[in-house]
């Protein structure tokens, strides 16, 4: 039943008004304001493995129940499924109740021969081109873990973004833990970047990096900043900058600005 625009005020202030309930004092018989009951918020629980790759690009290990609302409030609007295994009907569900395409690519082109590679380069370069499809954002990469696979591949993501190794492998360990996979990082290492073709609509932290990497006097000036801001966090120690530390600098140009794991 449709309700008018008075209905809809009066159950407003009808929720919203304190009531009256009578008390007997000393002075006899009186009332007494009572608020309303207060409404406890949702609680809001990230996946296990939840991370900020980019601005508008997230990962994680496959959700559950108990993540949706803290998914809805991210307002996903693709999600890169890199398992080979479906999800439960849950996500599913849950997927389609909030517009969310699926893209389930571990099931199109998982291991298609027998080789040392951990995952196909097929999907790892499909993945790349949908991610950096500034109209899919925002957009969730998952795996079952949310580590090997997803791991796999914002790591290859930060190769095309010219992280040097030390600070891409950095990341990769520090979601994995002991569950770090040699076979992962040597995959990301010699990954082909080549395969992949950049979509026509490219998003602006993925613009500007490359502008960065185009004009050396922009990237001197960002990595020296950023140096500069490390040793200013600690002004009572003499921090000698290797030349490691600026590499590891330059790598993170831009990236340090937008990045927040």
């Amino acid at each position: 039943k449709r309700r008018s625009f008075q209905d809809v005020i009066r159950i407003r202030m009808i929720g919203t008004r304190t009531t009256s309930v009578p008390v007997k004092g000393a002075h006899g018989v009186g009332t007494q304001s009572v608020p309303p009951p207060s409404i406890e918020p949702i609680p809001l629980s990230p996946p296990e493995a939840f991370g900020i790759v980019e601005p508008l690009v997230y990962r994680s290990n496959a959700p559950y129940a108990i993540n949706f609302p803290f998914l809805k409030q991210l307002r996903i609007k693709t999600m890169v499924y890199l398992s080979p295994e479906v999800p439960i009907r849950a996500v599913m569900t849950f997927l389609a109740e909030n517009n969310v395409q699926m893209i389930h690519l571990g099931v199109r082109v998982w291991r298609p021969e027998i080789t040392w590679k951990p995952i196909s380069e097929e999907l790892i370069k499909e993945a790349l081109e949908i991610v950096l499809d500034v109209t899919k954002h925002p957009v969730l990469v998952c795996c079952t873990s949310g580590i090997h696979q997803t791991g796999t591949l914002v790591g290859c993501l930060r190769r095309l973004q010219c992280w040097n190794l030390t600070s891409i492998l950095d990341e990769y360990r520090s979601f994995a833990g002991s569950k770090t996979r040699y076979v992962n990082e040597q995959f990301i290492e010699l990954f082909d970047t080549d395969l992949v073709t950049l979509p026509a609509a490219l998003p602006s932290w993925f613009v500007e990096q490359q502008h960065f990497l185009e004009d050396p006097s922009l990237s001197s000036q960002c990595c020296n900043r950023h140096i500069a801001e490390e040793a200013a966090e600690s002004p009572n120690q003499r921090t000698k900058v290797s030349p490691r530390s600026k590499v590891f600098a330059l790598s993170r140009v831009s990236s340090s600005h937008y990045q927040s794991i």
